[in-house]
């Protein structure tokens, strides 16, 4: 199975004729023009958003439902009306190669029981990329499965940042006119689902920085994800519907522990994790070391339990993103309580960010990059 792909652009293409939003603006600035998505298969069978039903001689295609029911496809710029709920389209070729394509902008499309693995995935990432971390869990997408995004538009700030994400995700972001096979060679070698371990990134930000939302989304793409909700619960309404929300925004198939005991954690895990958040451990630390009440000796128990966790973070087999507060930044706190934990919190953010792979601080939904030290 050859497949050629003639655009990977939004339903509009990207940018968007006569759109003034930033995102389009940047992609005309850089000259990085990419037409509606549509892809051509062996030059017979022809995928694209509003074109009718595809059909070739010698393909099985059935069409697939969206995985948000009755809604049906679309979604930020969406043109595909009248779809119904299609999702996408399952194919299968006069070889046995196996493709998955979706309807349009947002679609979410549902393999059908008793799938066999893919060949090639066509997802809308930017819509729903976590769609690509339940087929992995599934075995649908595989380490032989060329994976690529599709319907790439303005929902992203601009190419670079659209490139930085399916890095994240392993997914390829084709270039227009480019042909990709299905054979044991070359192409192949690109595809893998293989990652290097261990990865430790630390992602650092303020208070609705968009901090958690962008560690959530590093991880969108993988098959086996623990979230670590690292710290302990607090019967205030305020805080306990901040977490319902952060739990409804997570995929439902991923795990979810509750602990102070990080460094336990972070041993014993072998598939990927999100700890969401090292202030929040901290907080709960500084109480079960007696901080908080003025006990004596605390700040030797603290210290055992920061070496512990920095001693596991760097050790760690698993592919992990820590989320913390950046506390430095703004007024000096008004109570030594709040500035023993700002103190504390900026010392132990320091240890984790130098035995870090990738550190990035999140300002405004921004993010910026930290170079090692």
């Amino acid at each position: 199975m050859r497949v050629l792909v003639e655009g990977t652009g939004g339903a509009r293409g990207w940018p968007e004729p006569g759109c003034r939003c930033a995102s389009c603006a940047r992609q005309a600035t850089a000259g990085d023009v990419r037409q509606r998505s549509t892809i051509v298969v062996d030059g017979l069978l022809r995928l694209a958003a509003g074109e009718g039903e595809p059909a070739a001689a010698g393909y099985l295609v059935r069409r697939v439902a969206d995985a948000r029911g009755a809604e049906g496809s679309g979604g930020p710029g969406g043109s595909d009306a009248g779809l119904g709920g299609l999702g996408g389209w399952d194919v299968t070729g006069p070889d046995g190669g196996r493709l998955l394509y979706p309807a349009g902008p947002g679609a979410v499309p549902v393999p059908p029981e008793g799938a066999e693995p893919y060949d090639f995935a066509f997802l809308d990432l930017l819509g729903e990329p976590a769609q690509l971390g339940l087929l992995r869990a599934r075995g649908l997408v595989t380490g032989d499965t060329i994976t690529a995004v599709a319907f790439a538009d303005h929902r992203v700030p601009s190419g670079a940042e659209l490139r930085e994400r399916c890095g994240f995700w392993r997914a390829r972001v084709p270039g227009e006119g480019e042909t990709v096979t299905n054979d044991r060679s070359g192409e192949r070698a690109l595809a893998g689902t293989a990652r290097a371990a261990p990865w430790r990134v630390l992602v650092l930000g303020g208070a609705r920085s968009g901090k958690s939302e962008r560690a959530e989304l590093r991880l969108a793409g993988e098959p086996d994800v623990t979230y670590v909700a690292a710290g302990t619960g607090s019967p205030d309404p305020e805080w306990a519907a901040r977490v319902a929300a952060h739990r409804a925004r997570r995929p439902a198939w991923w795990r979810t522990a509750e602990t102070t005991g990080l460094a336990g954690v972070l041993g014993a895990a072998r598939g990927a994790l999100l700890i969401d958040g090292i202030g929040t451990w901290l907080a709960a630390a500084l109480g079960e070391c007696g901080a908080w009440a003025g006990d004596g000796g605390w700040a030797l128990r603290l210290a055992e339990r920061t070496g512990e966790l920095v001693a596991a973070w760097r050790q760690t087999a698993a592919y992990v993103v820590a989320v913390s507060d950046e506390a430095g930044l703004g007024v000096v706190p008004a109570t030594p309580a709040g500035r023993l934990f700002r103190d504390e919190l900026g010392r132990l953010n320091q240890r984790l960010a130098a035995e870090s792979d990738e550190a990035e601080l999140v300002v405004a939904g921004r993010i910026l990059p930290l170079a090692p030290g």
